[in-house]
């Protein structure tokens, strides 16, 4: 579904992309050190009434004094920043970028009919669904009973996230099953900030300015939120640049790849949370992460989906590894693309010649053999057979 051209579709993604880095550093900053913060306040004898604790913080050469309110000082001050804009501009240029590359670009992202064979219209429509339904069913359990169950509201939202991820990974392509839980993680995250956190702040506001007291609960709920985001935020960095690994995304477990990761994220910020609350500091999460990672790299070493059909040859063909890169991989990789909405050799790898196919040879074994994220989404239908033939060749180049 080609609606821009090429060279228009590559500057528009290209400054999306720029766009959502920056402002994703800056959500992601801001809430990494308000969480610092929050949790490194201490109680002391003399602050105002309301205030929860203080801080003395040190940068760029001068002194800051923090202080928290409970609820909200006694009297409004006259100009008050809100965190907000941050948060809101990473979500509407991340999701821009997730319809202009994966859903305007679904038969090469999104979809893999090995997996399913899909339209791009009925892909983008689940992907778009999916972001709805899970944010609203995140929702509901959040302000259900469960919700004050904060352990129990943990465990089932992890496991609401992995079934997502298997559902995912059976409906798109690996690439586009990363993406698309990163994307719906994000929507959760950003969805707290503009429904709950920013809305109860300003309700507190409008009651100090009533002359009334505000609602305790309105800043547990922002709170609440707030931790959510901060424990989510490590595994949807990793799911964001996941693309650029084919090892994650397009091998045989990559749902429990992505489960371990829903894992690692939150281990390494109950470490930093951990020493920002003066708790001391668990450095069994570093060697459980580790252990995540070595899980991770097994899972990995485990091939693509259709590896056991796709049995290596005794002998190796050169002829024939020629023949399958020419005719399955260089309609994009040439000097002058053929394929739609192409308009250069991704990477500036070009399979158009043997030479050049010898030459890439590492890369074709990490994307065709070890695993399927080359053809994306096979649209030119490479076969087991083939990636099999591929395999013996890379065995062979790697044999003294």
């Amino acid at each position: 579904m080609e609606l821009l051209n090429p060279i228009l579709h590559e500057w528009v993604s290209m400054i999306l992309r720029w766009l959502h880095v920056v402002a994703g550093v800056a959500w992601i900053g801001s809430s990494f050190y308000f969480i610092h913060l929050d949790l490194s306040l201490k109680a002391r004898e003399g602050l105002p009434q309301g205030v929860q604790g203080d801080a003395w913080q040190g940068h760029g050469g001068g002194f800051y004094h923090m202080v928290k309110y409970l609820v909200a000082p006694a009297r409004m001050p006259d100009e008050l920043t809100w965190f907000k804009w941050e948060a809101y501009t990473t979500w509407l240029s991340g999701f821009a970028l997730l319809v202009v590359v994966y859903y305007f670009g679904a038969e090469l992202f999104l979809i893999d009919t090995a997996v399913l064979d899909l339209s791009p219209l009925a892909a983008g429509a689940i992907g778009l669904g999916s972001l709805t339904l899970a944010w609203l069913a995140y929702e509901a359990m959040c302000r259900s009973p469960l919700g004050k169950h904060e352990l129990a509201l943990a465990l089932i939202g992890y496991v609401f996230l992995v079934a997502l991820t298997y559902a995912f990974t059976h409906v798109f392509s690996g690439r586009g099953a990363f993406v698309q839980i990163g994307a719906l993680i994000g929507t959760m995250m950003v969805a707290n900030v503009f429904v709950v956190i920013i809305p109860n702040q300003k309700k507190s506001v409008k009651a100090l300015i009533a002359g009334q007291v505000p609602e305790p609960k309105w800043n547990y709920e922002g709170k609440q939120r707030s931790v959510h985001n901060n424990y989510l935020t490590l595994p949807v960095v990793l799911l964001m640049i996941s693309n650029h690994y084919p090892l994650l995304f397009a091998t045989r477990y990559n749902w429990a790849i992505v489960a371990i990761v829903l894992l690692l994220g939150p281990l390494i910020r109950h470490f930093y949370n951990s020493r920002h609350a003066g708790l001391g500091s668990p450095w069994w999460t570093w060697v459980a992460a580790a252990a995540g990672m070595a899980a991770i790299a097994w899972l990995s070493g485990a091939g693509p989906r259709a590896a056991a059909s796709g049995a290596a040859p005794a002998t190796v063909d050169v002829a024939a590894v020629d023949d399958i890169v020419l005719s399955r991989c260089s309609m994009c990789h040439a000097a002058q693309p053929v394929w739609a909405g192409i308009p250069a050799a991704p990477g500036g790898v070009m399979f158009d010649a043997p030479a050049r196919i010898h030459r890439q040879a590492r890369l074709i074994g990490l994307y065709a053999v070890r695993s399927n994220a080359m053809p994306p989404g096979n649209v030119t239908e490479m076969t087991p057979a083939e990636r099999g033939t591929l395999a013996a060749w890379i065995e062979a180049l790697r044999k003294p």
